[in-house]
């Protein structure tokens, strides 16, 4: 159900940037680029950021001091561009002063955390969106029609790689990347996760893992394998999609071919009255191989219009708090069970819950997870 607004906003939106690093500049440009948004300034501490800032946009003010920002009612909205332990700090303070906020992924380090910040918004009425970018991608969302249009049939196992040298941060390597394989998984299965494993390594900084490999189930029985490294000698973003009348490639790295469906598979026809295994017989399938067109468009400034839209009209945006949450708390999971030497986490779902709809997201609060024939912990 969506957001009832309170106000019709026909204006450019007022909204401030907070961190200029590594994501921070993309999300200025898209802004400066949107009609539905303006750019009233930039929260940076770093003077080096700022200065870079201020050489490229001398007229946009710089302001180190978040809740100087936060008191210009000319200030609607804030997006935070800034390390994950800030995002919960930062966005309930927007929150709270009455800004709509976009956080960069994940929504929080802790169910707790966003649980809490979505009931901070849900209180005030504003529009809380964590910035899972990948679900605006075309090629993701043509992967994710085909899946729904049942082209593959019923989807068997996912494999995900993705892998570069770098960028190390402190939060580790699942806080990372993990979030972008998750939320795919879920925008493409509208299933919620029922258990996940992980393994990692920690090389350079003992509990900071810089690769990590996770096993994820989903109600009705599909299964994901990931393998997330800052440890590679290249950038990969790599799924495969199994189902039982087509595969599906998707490489996001690919300019012109990002996804391909394979008419390729396994068909099994059965001997009549088998009295052995031996008697069903296994045929090789292999078909063309089609490459669909997909229009090119950045999928941040589709995100960028995404939350515009969700000020302006109420609806629900794409990428929103509750899978957010849903993402959190599979991260949660996946840190215990790194911590617990890879023992698998169940999660316990709402019968029906479903992802990636922006008609009807349910997002079960308050689930838990348990050790896999163990003691409950609370995700």
């Amino acid at each position: 159900m969506g957001r009832e607004s309170a106000t019709v906003i026909t204006t450019p939106i007022g909204i401030v940037v907070v961190g200029y690093g590594y994501w921070g500049p993309n999300i200025v440009r898209n802004i400066l680029e949107s009609a539905d948004l303006r750019l009233m300034g930039l929260c940076e501490t770093d003077p080096v950021r700022a200065e870079d800032f201020r050489r490229r946009n001398p007229e946009i003010r710089v302001e180190p001091d978040f809740d100087t920002l936060l008191l210009d009612p000319r200030v609607q909205a804030v997006a935070i561009a800034t390390p994950p332990r800030t995002h919960y700090e930062l966005a309930q303070r927007a929150l709270r002063a009455g800004k709509h906020v976009l956080v960069e992924k994940p929504l929080a380090t802790s169910v707790a955390e966003a649980e809490e910040m979505i009931e901070i918004a849900e209180r005030n009425n504003r529009v809380l969106m964590p910035g899972h970018t990948f679900v605006y991608s075309p090629s993701v969302n043509k992967v994710r029609d085909l899946i729904h249009s049942g082209e593959l049939g019923d989807v068997y196992f996912i494999t995900s790689s993705r892998m570069n040298l770098g960028l190390y941060q402190r939060d580790g390597v699942i806080s990372d990347l993990a979030p972008h394989d998750l939320s795919i998984l879920l925008y493409w299965l509208d299933r919620p996760v029922t258990q996940i494993a992980a393994a990692g390594q920690s090389i350079f900084q003992e509990g900071v893992p810089e690769t990590a490999f996770l096993n994820v189930n989903f109600a009705g029985g599909a299964t994901a394998n990931v393998q997330i490294s800052w440890l590679a000698p290249r950038k990969m973003r790599h799924m495969v999609v199994v189902g039982s009348r087509r595969m599906i490639q998707y490489e996001d790295t690919s300019s012109d071919e990002s996804v391909r469906i394979y008419d390729r598979g396994l068909d099994v026809s059965m001997v009549e009255a088998p009295a052995t295994f031996g008697e069903y017989q296994l045929t090789y399938r292999s078909g063309d191989i089609v490459v669909p067109r997909i229009e090119a468009a950045e999928p941040l400034g589709l995100e960028l219009a995404d939350f515009a839209n969700a000020i302006r009209t109420g609806q629900e945006p794409r990428s929103n708090s509750r899978l957010g949450l849903e993402i959190v708390r599979a991260l949660e999971a996946a840190h215990l069970s790194m911590d617990r030497a890879g023992d698998p986490i169940e999660l316990a779902c709402e019968e029906g819950s479903t992802y990636g709809s922006t008609d009807s997201p349910s997002i079960a609060h308050g689930s838990r997870a348990r050790i896999a024939g163990g003691i409950p912990a609370t995700i």
